[in-house]
């Protein structure tokens, strides 16, 4: 085999450290081959070394700026890097590019949703939804960014049917909880959490035991605040469900 067939074999089979020796030694007698810096950008990636993947996957667009495959990588590592607004430039321009993918307009929508850009994010995920209004990540990402601008009509609209479109989507879900909690339907969003926190583990079963902790200290009495106040005594009871929102 040459040594790309080498390098798409390791890629293939998931041996990420390979293709890092073996781009390595191309590199080294070929700097400005493309190939090997968007191999690198993915064995980077998928080791979770982000800020090196980026950068390899910036060296791939340097030297190839019409290959789609590079920029789409360089969007993705980005994000991981946690560059949301330079993640969403790039995958911006993507679906500038060919609108017809509208995956990449969704990417894009959820880009500027994590930084903190919902207006910009409103305007991304409903060119998505125009262009296939049966895509359940677009309305997902549509809910989420009507949700951050206050819109809770619209984003309870969204949620709906996102709910119905990825029935198994636990941020669908949590999406359309938010949405009731913002249309004031504290007692459906309380129950939503309650259900939602069984099925979601670390960061994501505290983020949603923060919101239910929040609408709970809302409608409860001095007693139920200290119980909101203390964070174990609050895990017991909620995932106990002795808790509950009247309204």
């Amino acid at each position: 085999m040459t040594t790309l067939d080498e390098i798409r074999a390791a890629d293939d089979r998931g041996d990420h450290e390979l293709v890092l020796r073996l781009t390595d030694a191309i590199l080294t007698t070929r700097p400005g081959d493309d190939a090997a810096h968007e191999y690198r950008a993915r064995a980077f990636l998928a080791l979770g070394r982000t800020d090196e993947a980026a950068r390899h996957a910036a060296d791939a667009v340097r030297l190839d700026p019409d290959e789609i495959r590079y920029r789409e990588l360089l969007a993705r590592s980005l994000s991981a890097e946690g560059a949301h607004r330079e993640a969403a430039a790039e995958f911006g321009r993507l679906a500038r590019n060919d609108p017809r993918q509208t995956a990449w307009t969704v990417a894009e929508a959820e880009e500027r949703l994590g930084a903190a850009q919902p207006a910009m994010g409103v305007d991304a995920a409903r060119r998505a939804v125009r262009m296939a209004p049966r895509n359940g990540r677009a309305q997902l990402a549509l809910s989420q960014a009507l949700a951050r601008t206050g819109d809770a009509r619209g984003a309870f609209q969204a949620a709906s049917l996102a709910t119905e479109l990825l029935p198994d989507d636990l941020a669908a879900r949590e999406a359309l909880a938010d949405a009731h909690w913002l249309a004031n339907e504290d007692a459906a969003a309380f129950a939503e959490f309650r259900a939602l926190v069984d099925e979601f583990a670390g960061a994501d079963r505290d983020r949603v035991e923060r919101k239910a902790r929040t609408l709970y200290r809302q409608h409860a009495g001095l007693l139920g605040r200290l119980v909101a106040g203390i964070g174990p005594l609050f895990d017991l009871a909620f995932s106990r469900g002795w808790l509950h929102v009247d309204r």
